[in-house]
């Protein structure tokens, strides 16, 4: 990568992690666009950076253990948030709140900095898991109607896409900088949980 090229994606992570510290709690109902319930699910889950950053992370992690890692958990993550979602659909709401999305940047972030060497196996059990909680959260007081489920197709969508982009990105960074940025990133993401987990501890 060139320097530029370097600086434009310290840049876009560092704006990433900045929005995404701000967040506040899940909330259940998606946004209205205008263009339908798949897009509707699509824009739910790019403006919610409670689901939006931990599945970054899920695809920065998977991305630096590798290829067989990141096609896993593209298809792993989009498939559990899709059953979790329509699992969801009839349920009460929940709210996830400070505390659940804290844990979650906490968790992924620090796995990314570590570089974790874990296995194929521990990698789909994580994105299932996640994939299962965010879904169901996500799907939680929609009401069950064709447009709530065709909305489910959209956040499924969004996973995968995002997923698919993160991975196949850092798959393919060879120097060891690059790398390094990742894991950085993740530092990010895990510093954001921190200083979320103090301000829900505070009240």
């Amino acid at each position: 990568m060139t320097r530029s090229s370097t600086l434009r994606l310290r840049a876009g992570i560092v704006a990433m992690l900045v929005f995404a510290s701000g967040c506040g709690p899940a909330e259940a109902h998606l946004n209205a666009t205008g263009m339908g319930p798949i897009y509707d699910g699509l824009v739910h889950f790019l403006t919610s950076p409670e689901d939006l950053v931990p599945a970054l992370a899920l695809g920065l992690l998977a991305g630096l253990r590798g290829a067989p890692y990141g096609r896993r958990a593209m298809f792993t993550l989009p498939a559990a948030w899709l059953l979790g979602s329509l699992f969801g659909l009839s349920a009460a709401l929940v709210s996830a709140g400070t505390l659940w999305a804290s844990l979650w940047f906490m968790l992924l972030g620090g796995l990314v900095v570590a570089d974790a060497k874990l296995s194929l196996r521990s990698v789909t059990a994580l994105s299932a898991l996640l994939g299962i909680v965010h879904g169901y959260l996500n799907g939680t007081g929609m009401g069950f109607s064709p447009q709530s489920v065709v909305a489910t197709l959209g956040l499924a969508a969004a996973v995968f896409v995002l997923v698919v982009l993160v991975a196949a990105l850092v798959v393919q960074l060879r120097a060891q900088w690059g790398r390094i940025a990742v894991r950085v990133g993740g530092s990010w993401i895990a510093a954001s949980g921190l200083l979320m987990l103090g301000w829900f501890i505070r009240g």
